[in-house]
């Protein structure tokens, strides 16, 4: 059996730079679809993306070729694969959660006439993990994969204001890095995030981020290990105006937090919702 050469200092740490840099692009590639994305082309990817042509190339090539894209020779565009699928399901159905979440989701959105959500960071975006819609044929139509700012909106804010200080400082810097113009005014918000959420245990987000969306929300830590969470409640502000959302809603969806937080840990008596005011 052919033994393998020796190599030279550092090529072992420059083939699996190498590797890691092919990983990460591969990787932003498949990042650059979204959840309102059904195909993107060639040009596309690398206008996302920021490289090269050939490295898109040959990037996207070895994507088919695992199941990660799917490529139309007709059309000459690429969707998610079913190999990505596959990756998220079993991300999304293996969660304690989501899945423990979706129930008390549900019931909270046909209570309030409201949709409810819940979501992640991802970089300096929120992503949406689940969401649940009322019977209200006026209602928000965000999906699994729809992604919000971080700074703009109530599933973000509220994610923020639960980081701890440090790292949130950090994603601050980086949010104030991307849109300079917009130091004082992001600043504000978070500050006025945090405030909040230590006063009344949730946030409110009244048309910061469309005029005509309002919406509250609650970040959750579960104690299982898995990542930090939001859940948030919102709609359309002459269905759910500003007064409506912080004297009745914010105090549900805290209550369905602690409902969450009670069947994550099996109190099956602290589980039973807490009766609010109509």
């Amino acid at each position: 059996m052919r033994k393998r050469a020796i190599p030279a200092d550092g090529a072992d740490a420059a083939e699996a730079s190498n590797q890691a840099a092919s990983l990460t692009r591969g990787l932003e590639i498949l990042r650059s679809f979204t959840a309102e994305d059904t195909t993107l082309g060639n040009q596309e990817l690398i206008e996302r993306t920021g490289l090269p042509k050939a490295t898109v190339s040959r990037l996207t090539a070895t994507l088919v070729s695992l199941g990660y894209l799917h490529y139309d020779t007709q059309l000459g565009r690429y969707s998610i694969g079913p190999a990505t699928v596959s990756l998220g399901y079993s991300a999304l159905s293996s969660s304690a959660v989501v899945h423990m979440a979706q129930p008390l989701m549900q019931k909270l959105a046909d209570s309030t006439g409201v949709a409810t959500a819940l979501g992640t960071r991802d970089g300096l975006e929120m992503v949406y993990l689940a969401n649940c819609r009322s019977q209200s044929p006026v209602s928000l139509r965000l999906n699994v994969g729809s992604r919000l700012p971080l700074w703009r909106t109530a599933m973000g804010l509220a994610y923020l204001s639960e980081m701890r200080p440090e790292v949130r400082d950090d994603v601050l810097a980086q949010i104030i890095a991307q849109e300079p113009d917009h130091e004082a005014r992001i600043r504000a918000s978070v500050e006025e995030a945090t405030d909040s959420y230590q006063r009344l245990g949730f946030v409110g987000s009244f048309g910061t981020w469309y005029s005509y969306i309002n919406a509250v929300g609650v970040a959750f830590r579960p104690t299982d290990g898995s990542p930090l969470v939001a859940i948030t409640c919102g709609g359309i502000v002459d269905i759910i105006p500003k007064d409506l959302c912080l004297s009745r809603i914010g105090p549900e969806l805290v209550d369905m937090i602690g409902q969450l937080r009670a069947r994550l840990s099996g109190d099956s008596a602290a589980a039973r919702p807490t009766a609010l005011a109509p």
